[in-house]
C-alpha cells in the first residue's frame, strides 16, 4: 500500500497534466512510459483529460453552469435570481447553487480586486444586492460570499478574519429573515461557527435551527462535522459519535450512511506508516456504508457525487479495483469534492488517483468492456 501513496505524492508533486500509465510488476504498480505494451491508458475507458476536468462541481448540472456562464459574461444578475427562486428550498440542490454563485463572485474578485476608475470583479453581486435587497436568494449568495472572502483572502484568528466573518453572520442573520423556512442561511453560519469558535451550546442552537428545517440535509451534516473534529473545535471521538448518530437515523435511500467515511477520513493521518490502514475494520465498515448509501439513494441526488469521489479515493486507497472503477465512470468529468478540493490542484489529484485504478484494474484483469455499473 505505501508505494502506491508514495506514486501518489510524486506524482502530485511533480504537477504532470498528462495521465499516468501504470502496469502491474513484481506484485506493485510503477510508472512507464506512454506507448509501452502494458501501459494502461484512462483514456481508453472515456475519461476526460486532465485539462478538460470540470473543478467547480462534483457532479454535473447544467442548468447552473449556463446561468453561471451568462451571468459572468453579461453581469446581468437576473438569471440567477430567477434559477434560485426555483430551485427548492428545503433540499440539497440550493446550497449547492448558493456555494457556485458566491464562489464565482469570490473568485471574480481575486482575480480583478478593482482599483482607481476600474469596476471590480462579481459586481453583479453587489449589483443584485441593491437592486432586489428583499430577494433570500440574493440575501443568501452574499452571505456565502462573504464567508468565503474570510477564508480566502484573510488568516483564521486575526482581526481581518474576525471583522469578514462577523459582516458574513450579519448577513446569515438578514437573510434568514427574508426566507423563514429556509435552511441555507444557517449552513452558511456553519462555516463561520467554526470560523470564529462558537462555544458548543451556541453551535447545537444553530444546529437545532438546521435539523427543524432539513432534518436529513447531507451538506449541512458534511459542514457540521468539521465542527467536530479535531482540527477544529471536537475530535476524532466526537467526530465519530456525530457522524454514526445520523447515519443511524438516516431513512431509506438517504445518502447519511456515508457520513462516517467523511468522518474518518478527516482523521487520517497525515502520513501512513501503517500497513494495511485502508484495510482496517473502521475503514472497511465506513466503505461498506458508503456504498450501501450509494445503491439506495436517487439517482439525481445532488449529494451523490460527493460519496462517490470520496468512496474513489478509499476504494483506490484500499486496492479494491474494480468497485473504484464503477464508481468513476459515474463521476468522471467533474472533479469539484473532496478529497480533491485539498489540493491547489484538484484535477491532477483526481487524475493520479484515476490512473491508478485503471492500472489496478487491468492489471487484475480488467479491461473497458468489463467495467462494473
Amino acid at each position: 500500500m505505501e508505494i502506491l501513496w508514495v506514486l501518489i505524492a510524486l506524482a502530485m508533486l511533480s504537477a504532470v497534466a498528462l495521465p499516468f500509465l501504470l502496469r502491474r510488476r513484481s506484485g506493485g504498480l510503477e510508472l512507464v512510459p506512454p506507448g509501452h505494451p502494458d501501459a494502461a491508458d484512462p483514456a481508453n475507458y472515456g475519461f476526460v483529460p486532465q485539462e478538460e476536468l470540470d473543478i467547480r462541481l462534483p457532479g454535473p448540472d447544467q442548468d447552473l453552469l449556463d446561468v453561471l456562464e451568462g451571468v459572468q459574461h453579461t453581469q446581468d444578475y437576473r438569471a440567477a435570481a430567477q434559477l434560485l427562486a426555483g430551485t427548492e428550498k428545503e433540499g440539497e440542490l440550493r446550497w449547492q447553487r448558493v456555494q457556485a454563485f458566491a464562489g464565482a463572485a469570490s473568485l471574480e474578485l481575486s482575480r480583478k480586486p478593482g482599483g482607481v476608475g476600474e469596476m471590480p470583479g462579481g459586481q453583479w453581486l453587489r449589483v443584485w444586492r441593491a437592486e432586489q435587497p428583499k430577494d433570500a436568494g440574493g440575501a443568501a449568495v452574499h452571505a456565502e460570499f462573504l464567508a468565503q472572502q474570510a477564508w480566502r483572502t484573510a488568516t483564521p484568528g486575526t482581526d481581518e478574519f474576525r471583522i469578514i466573518m462577523e459582516e458574513a453572520k450579519a448577513a446569515c442573520g438578514e437573510a434568514a429573515l427574508l426566507a423563514p423556512g429556509d435552511p441555507v442561511p444557517y449552513l452558511v453560519e456553519l462555516s463561520l461557527a467554526r470560523g470564529l469558535g462558537y462555544p458548543r451550546e451556541q453551535f447545537e442552537q444553530l444546529w437545532l435551527k438546521i435539523l427543524d428545517r432539513a432534518p436529513t440535509h447531507m451538506g449541512a451534516h458534511m459542514a457540521a462535522l468539521q465542527y467536530w473534529c479535531e482540527k477544529w473545535h471536537g475530535s476524532r471521538q466526537l467526530a465519530t459519535a456525530f457522524a454514526e448518530a445520523a447515519a443511524a437515523r438516516a431513512p431509506r435511500g438517504s445518502l447519511l450512511s456515508a457520513l462516517p467515511l467523511f468522518a474518518v477520513f478527516e482523521h487520517l493521518p497525515e502520513v501512513n506508516l501503517v500497513r494495511g490502514l485502508h484495510q482496517s475494520e473502521v475503514v472497511t465498515k465506513a466503505v461498506h456504508g458508503a456504498l450501501h448509501a450509494v445503491h439506495s439513494a436517487r439517482p439525481d441526488d445532488p449529494m451523490l457525487p460527493h460519496v462517490r469521489h470520496m468512496l474513489v479515493y478509499f476504494l483506490v486507497a484500499g486496492e479494491r479495483w474494480a468497485e473504484a472503477m464503477s464508481q468513476l465512470v459515474h463521476v468522471d468529468g467533474h472533479v469539484g469534492a473532496l478529497p480533491w478540493t485539498l489540493s491547489e490542484d484538484p484535477a491532477a489529484g483526481y487524475t493520479v488517483c484515476r490512473a491508478l485504478a485503471v492500472g489496478g484494474f487491468e492489471a487484475n484483469g480488467g479491461n473497458p468492456m468489463t467495467v462494473p455499473g
